[in-house]
């Protein structure tokens, strides 16, 4: 499964599954090291991963959008 961070409070990170939107809670001490609020991650093999190249295809496609509403 693949999910998005929504938010970070309280050593708890907010995961948002990125097909279905359904929402769960889980420690940040479950998760990799380096994530932040817009991190994508992949549960496999029992652990969550970082997908680098998702999060960054998400982010330019985010970024292309928002240079088009400024224009």
């Amino acid at each position: 499964m693949k999910y998005a961070i929504d938010r970070i409070e309280d050593n708890i990170a907010v995961l948002e599954n990125t097909e279905t939107k359904e929402k769960k809670e889980i420690s940040i001490d479950n998760l990799p090291k380096n994530i932040t609020e817009g991190s994508i991650i992949l549960f496999k093999d029992n652990q969550y991963v970082k997908d680098i190249n998702e999060e960054a295809t998400r982010r330019e496609n985010i970024m292309n959008k928002f240079n088009r509403l400024k224009k």
